[in-house]
């Protein structure tokens, strides 16, 4: 499988290095995939109605050339070659740009679908906004995780390839998961926000505001915690030959569109 890195959505937080909107591009026999979606055309034309309050948190550049379907037309594809959408969650950073192709389905845990529809609170209504004020698109739902991919259990995305795998990385959102893609010579997992930074993973410093800005948006900060230390017991080492990259580390994204991803 080809697989291309896309940013689909800098933003620049208050008093913390800017961050992207890490989105992953497959090519299958199935048609292309994207792996979440970031901002959309809709959070740009709209950005309160869509974003509200976090807006001004995240301060996002709100530029169209970052979209996911303006990318993909770049790389020489029509929206309508994307078939298959995968949601690590449902996050308004992660799928604003869902809108932007309504022939997609959309794979996600039924967990996070159930969170996403049914969780209450403002915290909630901020997070699932552009999901839960956009059309339903057509969505396949996992609940059984039975293979066991490096010691986490998973699930093949039989629709679209069995080789593909949903992979439960809860804490984040209750239903919060990665992707793992098979690229050959081995894998690479894409985590979603089950870390902000390398360094949550890798070991060294994490900058104090991500630290927070960890903290506060997870929903299970226990399980969350536990996830990072899972993901860096099996894979800081690099010896399972898996390629880690999370939603929103610059250096994370720069190195896997460079092709060189390290610690």
């Amino acid at each position: 499988m080809r697989v291309h890195h896309l940013n689909c959505g800098t933003m620049r937080p208050p008093g913390t290095v800017p961050m992207v909107c890490h989105v992953l591009l497959v090519e299958t026999n199935a048609g292309l995939v994207l792996v979440d979606t970031g901002l959309g055309t809709a959070d740009i034309a709209h950005p309160n109605a869509r974003l509200g309050a976090s807006a001004p948190v995240i301060r996002p550049a709100f530029d169209d050339a970052e979209t996911a379907v303006a990318q993909v037309r770049a790389l020489g594809y029509s929206p309508a070659d994307v078939t298959h959408i995968v949601a690590t969650h449902l996050d308004s950073d992660h799928t604003g740009g869902i809108d932007d192709f309504p022939g997609a389905k959309v794979h996600v845990t039924t967990t996070e679908y159930r969170s996403a529809g049914l969780a209450s609170g403002p915290a909630a209504a901020l997070r699932y906004r552009p999901w839960r004020s956009s059309p339903a698109p057509a969505t396949v739902t996992y609940d059984r995780f039975p293979v066991d991919w490096f010691g986490f259990p998973s699930a093949p995305l039989s629709a679209i390839d069995e080789d593909l795998l949903l992979v439960p990385l809860p804490g984040h959102t209750p239903g919060h998961a990665g992707v793992a893609v098979p690229t050959g010579d081995g894998w690479l997992l894409h985590c979603g926000d089950a870390f902000y930074h390398r360094a949550a993973v890798f070991g060294g410093h994490v900058p104090a505001t991500l630290r927070l800005g960890q903290f506060v948006t997870a929903t299970r900060r226990r399980e969350a915690r536990a996830t990072r230390d899972r993901l860096a017991e099996a894979f800081s080492d690099g010896a399972s030959n898996v390629t880690l990259v999370c939603a929103h580390d610059p250096v994370m994204y720069a190195d896997a569109a460079r092709g060189s991803i390290g610690g």
